[in-house]
């Protein structure tokens, strides 16, 4: 299954990549004890660690939301022929995410909103894409919201540093810039109404702009939080954060804070990169908390998938 229905808004899962992030847990989640990860096997291997090489296996994919009339795409992955010289695993691809949309019933024609939850490498490389030499919006019917506060930290201009070094290259000039000079961009602070069922939020930490997306439709809730979590370790206790968190103390916050509200308003929590089931209703469970179900997506093909999606061009 690649599609569930909450209230009145369809959900797709649309994939660009599932496999090795060539990262060990500790490297991945520095603070996490080893044994969190072994704590029970079941969940983590191998839908998120290849316990033959202690790998973690990740997922790169995109979230198609169908709303009042308007087709969304939450985050748009990493793209084909981008080069990333600092992140050589994700330099010049060339997978089938466009074909991947297609099946879902969707023409990049299609799309009315792209949301970027934050804009690190793999969350906006498909905003654009490569026309001859030049990059071009992949969207172009498409209003792209991005928070005010990522995009000035991303800004080159703006002079700002960020833990990831160079791990960023390139990615505002050819996945950000080109859709802004093309107007198509609405930069907006604090929270953005999409419609009746679908608010978009400041959820600083991971990065200064972070965001998430509450949906509210019927009886039925979920909050897509981006990189607000990446691992099912994160789930239980959000304590622990990713090594790529700009603000380690503000990022706890936030997650444990939409964990909370998850937790008590039986809402699906929807991360960018869970492989597996992709996504899980939690409960709180004394000062942390415990999967309570999973989302009932059929969970990726656990063998040879990843390096069949990264062909490089």
């Amino acid at each position: 299954m690649e599609q569930i229905e909450l209230g009145d808004v369809s959900v797709t899962r649309v994939k660009e990549y599932y496999g090795p992030v060539d990262m060990t847990p500790g490297q991945f989640l520095p603070t996490a004890p080893e044994d969190s990860w072994r704590d029970d096997s079941a969940w983590h291997a191998p839908d998120f660690l290849d316990p033959r090489t202690n790998i973690v296996n990740s997922a790169i994919q995109s979230w198609l939301l169908r709303s009042q009339g308007k087709t969304i795409l939450v985050d748009t992955g990493v793209g084909n022929h981008k080069e990333r010289p600092y992140s050589p695993v994700w330099s010049h691809l060339r997978t089938g995410f466009l074909d991947g949309l297609a099946r879902a019933g969707v023409s990049p024609e299609d799309v009315d909103i792209v949301i970027n939850t934050h804009l690190h490498i793999d969350h906006v490389g498909w905003n654009t894409r490569l026309d001859g030499r030049d990059w071009v919006p992949t969207f172009p019917n498409a209003t792209y919201l991005m928070a005010k506060d990522d995009y000035d930290f991303w800004n080159p201009e703006n002079g700002h540093e960020s833990l990831l070094g160079r791990g960023n290259q390139n990615v505002f000039e050819d996945s950000v810039a080109p859709v802004h000079r093309a107007g198509q961009v609405h930069l907006w602070e604090g929270s953005h109404r999409i419609d009746t069922d679908l608010l978009l939020e400041a959820a600083p930490g991971h990065t200064p702009g972070s965001s998430v997306l509450t949906l509210a439709s019927g009886t039925d809730r979920a909050v897509f939080v981006g990189d607000l979590l990446h691992s099912v370790v994160q789930l239980v206790d959000p304590e622990h954060n990713s090594c790529f968190c700009e603000d380690p103390a503000g990022a706890r916050a936030t997650r444990r804070r939409i964990l909370g509200w998850a937790a008590d308003h039986n809402a699906l929590v929807v991360p960018a990169h869970l492989g597996g089931h992709a996504a899980a209703e939690v409960e709180r469970s004394g000062n942390a908390f415990a999967i309570k179900g999973w989302a009932p997506f059929t969970p990726y093909a656990r063998e040879g998938e990843g390096e069949a999606q990264v062909a490089k061009a």
